[in-house]
């Protein structure tokens, strides 16, 4: 079954970074949007652009509390959580929350409504991983009482009832897992490696880099991420399902990337790694590929470069 277009769909965490892209995608071909939001790290500057557009709506809530939507609802996409790690070691609890009652309640919804659900989960759910590049067959490493685990464990408990609904009450689910995904309106202080380092480059302070930088990430620019989840939401493959770019690089090599399409003379200096950081993360997207006929497109260099004018932009407002 593939899905009907236009249509109706929630989207939660519809004023993040990741969410907003969304709505817009869905808004230009045609769907209706219903973006639901408690703003803890959403903002309205995301989303402020579709407050005119007859097919938008808005509505301020905690999806860890009960969730009702009026009339018909073809999809729900599950986005709302902290996602950054400086976001959910400050929120460990609400992160916990919109893992478990969050994707209940949105569950709750998807089957009320008899709607199709689709789960962003996370690439976290492989923690730091002893298998590499990572395929959604291995099952992953995780601390689950370290201090990343509130976000690791959330996601994967959020796995393991969205396939028990599936199983047990028929919903319709996708399940992606989520590479790290950069690009515009991410927040400039949200801790993230790249929106830190372009932030830094970009006003000539110091690049901060963990532990001696060789520890390795995969960065996926926004508008590939959301090519991606669009062809899971319609497509017939459950998941999970890797979205996210197969190219790999250190952060140092990310650092010299940054200042080189930034023009920035920053010097590079190095903190104590984190605890728990993973030392590799690389998706294997050969599901993706096979099931979905998706791959990136959009270059590293390519994608900063849209990236660092976007922060130069908002600096400026």
């Amino acid at each position: 079954m593939t899905m009907l277009t236009p249509g109706r769909v929630v989207v939660t965490g519809g004023a993040g970074f990741l969410g907003s892209h969304l709505c817009d995608a869905l808004l230009a071909r045609g769907d209706e949007v219903v973006a639901v939001d408690n703003l803890i790290t959403g903002s309205l500057d995301n989303i402020e652009h579709l407050f005119a557009h007859d097919r938008f709506t808005f509505v301020r809530q905690d999806v860890s509390n009960y969730l009702w939507v009026p009339g018909e609802v073809d999809a729900v996409l599950h986005f709302a959580s902290p996602a950054s790690p400086r976001d959910y070691l400050e929120k460990p609890i609400q992160t916990l929350k919109v893992g478990s009652l969050g994707t209940h309640n949105t569950l709750g919804l998807a089957k009320d409504k008899g709607a199709r659900y689709l789960l962003a989960s996370t690439s976290e759910v492989y923690g730091d991983p002893r298998e590499h590049p990572q395929t959604e067959s291995y099952w992953g490493h995780v601390n689950p009482v370290g201090p990343r685990g509130v976000y690791d464990e959330a996601k994967r408990f959020a796995e393991a009832m969205t396939m028990a609904y599936h199983r047990y009450h028929g919903v319709d689910v996708r399940i992606v897992r989520i590479f790290n995904t950069y690009g515009p309106r991410m927040r400039p202080n949200d801790g993230r490696v790249v929106s830190t380092l372009l932030s830094q480059a970009i006003e000539g302070k110091q690049l901060t880099i963990y532990g001696d930088g060789a520890q390795t990430r995969s960065f996926c620019y926004v508008e590939d991420e959301v090519r991606g989840l669009l062809a899971l939401l319609d497509g017939d493959e459950v998941g999970p399902v890797n979205i996210g770019n197969p190219n790999e690089f250190t952060i140092r090599e990310l650092a010299d990337i940054i200042l080189e399409v930034t023009g920035s003379s920053s010097e590079i200096v190095h903190e104590p790694l984190p605890v728990d950081d993973p030392t590799q993360r690389r998706p294997d997207i050969s599901l993706a590929r096979r099931a979905l006929g998706w791959e990136p497109r959009i270059m590293l260099t390519e994608g900063l470069t849209r990236t660092a004018t976007w922060l130069r932009s908002v600096a400026h407002d």
